[in-house]
């Protein structure tokens, strides 16, 4: 995509050649290419078209019913944040009185649009050209260009003085190579900008990597992790009068509002250790990250059968969004010949294949236990008191 690209596409022959293209999204391509041909359409348009059409296809997922009339560039939908994301960020930032809020680095605008949407003047920044035209084209596209305005420039020489809030998603992958970067001061703007912010605009909100090191959280700041539909897709750091308490993990259902559950604590506790007991709980991504697992345990009942792997052990199975539950039918200090030997004589032909803190690699194994029966299985590789082990479970409803 390029500016004489996206200038062809909002044009009404372009309109066109992307309705058309959605028509034959999703088939086989050389196909698609001759429809829009046989069409009239030119050969430059049409595979625009077609790119956009595969873009706003995969953008559902994250976007819904508005991808369809949104613009995206490959690596600009993959860091997009999703829309369930952006919008609880949105709705926190308005409960919390912000009315004007300027967006460092916004990207296609995925968070721009949510906190428009809630009725947040937003004034986004983004260095590249053509993700800028992109960002506002896609605030004309869902009638928001009034409370959305972009401007191609640093990020770092916007006069913040002029909002009441900042949101900045530092990039964190290298121009031109998708290369992730793992310094923070390599990132764009880099790291020690980003965190001066907080010292200028009281009300601050970093989007950062779910691995960010905790030693690089500000103090003060609320570091919250979230999953969605059990997938862990970010951390963000509230500062100032928005951060509420020092860890939270949020967990969110795609396409559900008001679907939140929220842990928090101060990451800063240990969870008992125990043997390994009858049910076996393995913990959403988020509270891992967040280091809540000592708080879960202690809803649970529950203990670490080793200290540096996040399995909570338990007497009882509990209802929980946090964890997903397995009762643990037989404990293996880990050998090939009798793992494969128990399922043999159990009749396992399917197993789903968990682990944390193992080096074994799930689909190798798989083909090394030659399974050949009718019954399911789940198997959890681990480790307990530090010695390497099998739990072989069956799931909890």
């Amino acid at each position: 995509m390029d500016l004489e690209q996206l200038a062809a596409l909002r044009t009404a022959e372009g309109s066109a050649a992307l309705d058309a293209a959605a028509r034959v999204a999703g088939g086989d391509p050389l196909a698609a290419a001759a429809a829009l041909r046989s069409a009239g359409v030119p050969a430059g348009l049409a595979a625009a078209a077609l790119t956009q059409a595969e873009l706003r296809r995969k953008a559902a997922g994250k976007f819904g019913p508005a991808a369809a009339g949104m613009f995206f560039t490959r690596p600009g939908l993959e860091q997009a944040t999703r829309q369930v994301v952006a919008r609880r960020r949105a709705q926190r930032l308005r409960a919390a009185g912000v009315t004007s809020l300027a967006d460092l680095g916004c990207g296609l605008g995925a968070d721009a649009l949510a906190a428009a949407r809630e009725g947040i003047r937003v004034y986004g920044v983004e260095a590249d050209p053509v993700t800028a035209a992109l960002a506002e084209a896609n605030a004309r596209a869902a009638g928001l260009a009034e409370l959305f305005t972009v401007e191609c420039g640093d990020a770092t020489a916007f006069d913040v003085t002029r909002v009441a809030a900042v949101f900045c998603d530092p990039a964190r992958r290298r121009a031109g190579t998708g290369r992730r970067i793992f310094d923070p001061n390599s990132y764009s703007p880099p790291w020690d900008f980003v965190t001066g912010l907080v010292e200028r605009v009281p009300y601050t909100v970093v989007k950062v990597a779910p691995g960010l090191d905790h030693a690089l959280i500000p103090a003060g700041a609320e570091a919250e992790w979230v999953s969605v539909d059990g997938d862990l897709v970010e951390a963000a750091l509230w500062c100032g009068p928005l951060a509420g308490t020092p860890r939270r993990a949020t967990l969110l259902v795609e396409g559900h509002r008001a679907a939140a559950h929220q842990l928090t604590g101060s990451g800063a506790v240990d969870a008992p250790v125990g043997p390994v007991r009858r049910f076996v709980y393995d913990p959403d991504a988020a509270v891992v990250r967040a280091h809540l697992i000592a708080e879960l345990a202690a809803d649970l009942d529950a203990t670490l059968a080793d200290p540096t792997i996040a399995y909570l052990y338990a007497d009882e199975a509990a209802s929980t969004p946090y964890a997903r539950c397995l009762e643990v039918t037989d404990v293996l200090a880990f050998s090939l010949k009798r793992l494969r030997a128990l399922l043999r004589e159990r009749r396992v032909g399917r197993v789903e294949i968990l682990k944390r803190g193992s080096a074994l690699e799930p689909e190798r194994l798989r083909r090394d236990l030659r399974l050949s029966g009718d019954q399911p299985a789940s198997l959890v590789l681990t480790r307990v008191a530090g010695a390497p082990t099998v739990l072989v479970c069956r799931p909890v409803s």
